[in-house]
């Protein structure tokens, strides 16, 4: 299968952003919080749900931030941060990491992790990452995360995002 194609490029979009964000709201996925620690001790994190695995061997997960986000230059220049995948009664605590101008971090538990990451306590899972690379594409950054720790909690129901909304349950 080819990995290029022999055109010139992609035609023009014949949509627009809102219909794009729309389109991909279609896809469910589950609710992240990014979080790291600044150079100045100052503790960093926010809501993502652009969060995939690339790789087992070695262990590499990739998720993307707004070239226009605030805290770009603090992930830019770390060394470690933390993924930390939310469990389904955590909504609150991604509308809190979403919310501009507050401390994120007010009333969180955590620990610290690899590099000073924040881990927040009661997740479904996190990865504790050393920031091995980042790619610019578009309006966005994408960053790969070689992960050096991770853990998971049996039985964790997950936080799901799905067409601007959060659902905290997923019957079959």
């Amino acid at each position: 299968m080819p990995t290029s194609s022999k055109s010139a490029g992609a035609q023009a979009p014949d949509f627009s952003t809102a219909e794009f964000r729309q389109a991909l709201g279609m896809f469910a996925t589950g609710v992240t919080i990014v979080t790291a620690r600044a150079s100045n001790g100052q503790l960093i994190g926010l809501t993502a749900n652009s969060f995939n695995s690339v790789s087992l061997s070695p262990p590499l997960v990739l998720w993307s931030l707004s070239r226009a986000a605030g805290s770009m230059a603090a992930f830019r220049a770390g060394s470690h941060y933390a993924i930390n995948i939310l469990s389904a009664e955590q909504q609150d605590l991604a509308r809190q990491f979403a919310t501009r101008d507050i401390d994120r971090f007010a009333g969180v538990a955590f620990s610290s992790g690899v590099g000073g990451a924040p881990v927040l306590e009661g997740v479904a899972a996190s990865f504790e990452c050393f920031n091995r690379s980042r790619y610019e594409e578009g309006d966005h950054v994408i960053f790969v995360g070689e992960v050096e720790r991770c853990s998971h909690r049996d039985n964790a129901s997950p936080l799901l995002f799905h067409g601007g909304r959060y659902y905290a349950e997923h019957p079959l």
